[in-house]
C-alpha cells in the first residue's frame, strides 16, 4: 500500500500533503468509475439497437426473400400434379424454359433495381416490387397456355430482381463484419422456414383440387400471391431505412440511436455515407477481380440450390417412388432441418471470424449428402442425404454472403457487388434448371455429379482466395499496401 493512504487505513491523521495526494487518488477512480459507466451505457445501447434492427430488419428481409424461394417452391410442387400437362408445360424443355427465363429476367435488371433501393428508399422500393410480384403470381394462376405462363415469369424475374441483392446489400449497410454472418443466417433461415411452410401448405391447397372450379395448382399461385399483395403493403411500415436515416422509419429509432447505429458501421469501415449517384461511380468497381472470383462462388452453388428447390418433390416421385401429395409434404422438412446448420455455422463464423473453413466444411457436407442422393440403394439413405445436401446449400449461402460483404469498402461498391454476384447466382440457376433430368430417373447422375464437383471447385476457389487475402494482409501490416482504399482496412477469410 502506498505510503500516503497508510495512515488513513489505521485511522490516523493525514497531513496537508497527504490529503492532497490522497484526494488526487479518490478523484482519478472517480473518472475510471465513471469512464466506465459511460462504456457500459454506450454498449448497452449498441446493443438495444442491434436487437431493434434484428427484429425489425431480419424478419421483413427473411419474409421477403422467400417470396423468391417460395416461388420456386410453388412451381415444384405444381409440376407432380396436373399443371405442366393442362399448360402443355410437360412437353420438350418447356417447364425447364419457364424457370430460367425468370432467372434471366432477374439478371438482367438486378444492377438497376439495386441501385433503385439507395434511390428510392428501402421502404418505398421493396413495397412497389413486393406488390407487383403478388399481382402477377395472382395472375398466374388463370393462364391457359405455356406461352401465357412463360410471359408472366419474364414479368416475375423482372419485380423480384432487386429482392435479393437490394437486401443482401441493407443489411450489410447495418452491421459490422463481426456480426453479419448471423444475420445472414437469420434472413436465410426466414427464407428456408417460409419455403418448407409452403410446400405443407401447398399440400393442404392441393386438396382442393376441383374446388370453385380450380385446379389445385391454380389455388397454389392464387393464394402465394394474394399473402404476398398483403405483405406488399405491410412492407412500407415494417421495413427500415439505412441506418444515417432510420429515424425516418415507422415507429423505430430516434436521432439519437440512428446517430449512433451510422458511428458503428462508420468505425468499422468508414463507408456509411455514399458519393452522389453515378453510373461511373458504379461500374468503375467492374475492374476489381475478386469481384468475379466471389460471382463464380455463387454460380457454383446455385447449381445445386435451383436443382434442389425446384426439382425435390421431382426427385422425391421419379426417383425415389413417393406419390404425388407424399412428394409435395416430404420436400418441406430437409429445410427445416437446414435452419439448423445454417445459425450453428455462423454463430461459429461470426465468433472466430472464420469465413472460408466454414464454407469449405458446409462443402464437404453436401458432396457427402449428393453421394448418398445419388449412389445409395436404400430410399431412406437416399431422402437423409438431401438433408446434409440442403443443409449445407443453405448455410452456405450466409457463407457466403457474409465473405464478400466482409470484404469490400464503399456504398456503390456494395451495391454493384450484390448486383453482380446475384447475377451470377441467377446464371447458376439457369444451369441448375437443365441438370435435373427426368429420363435420368431415379438416380439423376448428371445432377449428382455436376453438384458434387461444382463442390470440389468451391473448395478450390476459397483456398486461392485464402492465400490472396493472406499476402494482402502481411503486406498491410507491414504498411506496403493499403486494402481497399481504407487505412486499417484487412479482408476477412
Amino acid at each position: 500500500m502506498p505510503k500516503a493512504l497508510q495512515g488513513s487505513s489505521k485511522g490516523l491523521p493525514l497531513s496537508g500533503e497527504e490529503e492532497e495526494v490522497h484526494g488526487i487518488v479518490e478523484v482519478t477512480q472517480e473518472e475510471h468509475d465513471s469512464e466506465n459507466d459511460a462504456q457500459d451505457d454506450k454498449l448497452a445501447l449498441e446493443h438495444r439497437i442491434r436487437f431493434k434492427v434484428d427484429i425489425r430488419l431480419c424478419t421483413i428481409a427473411g419474409i421477403l426473400c422467400s417470396l423468391n424461394l417460395l416461388d420456386s417452391g410453388v412451381i415444384s410442387s405444381a409440376s407432380v400434379t396436373s399443371m405442366l400437362s393442362d399448360l402443355g408445360l410437360d412437353q420438350g424443355n418447356r417447364y425447364s424454359v419457364s424457370i430460367f427465363i425468370f432467372t434471366i429476367a432477374s439478371i438482367a435488371f438486378q444492377l438497376p433495381s439495386t441501385i433503385a433501393v439507395r434511390t428510392f428508399g428501402p421502404r418505398i422500393w421493396f413495397t412497389f416490387i413486393t406488390i407487383c410480384f403478388g399481382l402477377i403470381t395472382l395472375c398466374t394462376a388463370f393462364v391457359t397456355t405455356w406461352r401465357q405462363m412463360i410471359a408472366l415469369r419474364i414479368l416475375l424475374g423482372i419485380a423480384m430482381s432487386g429482392v435479393y441483392p437490394g437486401l443482401t446489400y441493407l443489411i450489410s449497410t447495418w452491421y459490422t463484419r463481426r456480426e453479419q454472418q448471423l444475420r445472414f443466417a437469420f434472413l436465410q433461415s426466414g427464407e428456408v422456414i417460409v419455403l418448407a411452410t409452403g410446400g405443407i401448405v401447398n399440400f393442404g391447397l392441393n386438396r382442393l383440387n376441383g374446388s370453385h372450379g380450380l385446379k389445385g395448382w391454380q389455388w397454389m399461385f392464387l393464394v402465394q400471391g394474394i399473402i404476398t399483395v398483403f405483405l406488399g403493403i405491410l412492407t412500407y411500415w415494417w421495413m427500415v431505412d439505412f441506418p444515417e436515416n432510420a429515424h425516418q422509419s415507422f415507429l423505430f429509432l430516434t436521432p439519437e440511436e440512428s446517430r449512433i447505429a451510422a458511428s458503428r458501421i462508420e468505425k468499422d469501415r468508414g463507408d456509411v455515407e455514399p458519393d452522389p449517384f453515378s453510373w461511373s461511380k458504379v461500374l468503375v468497381h467492374a475492374k476489381d477481380v475478386k469481384i468475379y472470383g466471389f460471382c463464380v462462388l455463387y454460380f457454383l452453388q446455385n447449381l445445386v440450390s435451383t436443382s434442389l428447390s425446384y426439382f425435390l418433390p421431382i426427385i422425391l416421385q421419379g426417383g425415389m417412388g413417393y406419390s404425388s401429395n407424399k412428394s409435395i409434404l416430404l420436400s418441406a422438412p430437409p429445410y427445416y432441418y437446414a435452419v439448423v446448420p445454417a445459425i450453428l455455422s455462423s454463430l461459429i463464423g461470426d465468433k472466430y471470424q472464420l469465413r472460408g473453413p466454414i464454407i469449405t466444411f458446409n462443402c464437404i457436407c453436401l458432396i457427402i449428402g449428393f453421394c448418398m442422393l445419388g449412389f445409395a440403394d436404400q430410399v431412406t439413405v437416399r431422402y437423409v442425404g438431401t438433408y446434409l445436401a440442403t443443409g449445407a446449400y443453405v448455410a452456405n449461402w450466409a457463407a457466403m454472403a457474409t465473405y464478400q460483404a466482409n470484404n469490400v469498402v464503399g456504398q456503390w461498391k456494395r451495391v454493384y457487388t450484390a448486383a453482380a454476384v446475384t447475377a451470377f447466382n441467377g446464371a447458376g440457376g439457369i444451369a441448375g434448371s437443365f441438370i435435373v433430368r427426368r429420363q435420368e430417373a431415379p438416380r439423376y447422375l448428371t445432377a449428382v455429379w455436376v453438384s458434387i464437383g461444382s463442390h470440389i471447385m468451391i473448395i478450390a476457389c476459397i483456398g486461392a482466395f485464402t492465400l490472396y487475402f493472406y499476402t494482402a494482409n502481411q503486406r498491410q501490416r507491414k504498411g506496403k499496401k493499403i486494402i481497399e482504399g481504407t487505412e486499417g482496412f484487412r479482408f476477412t477469410y
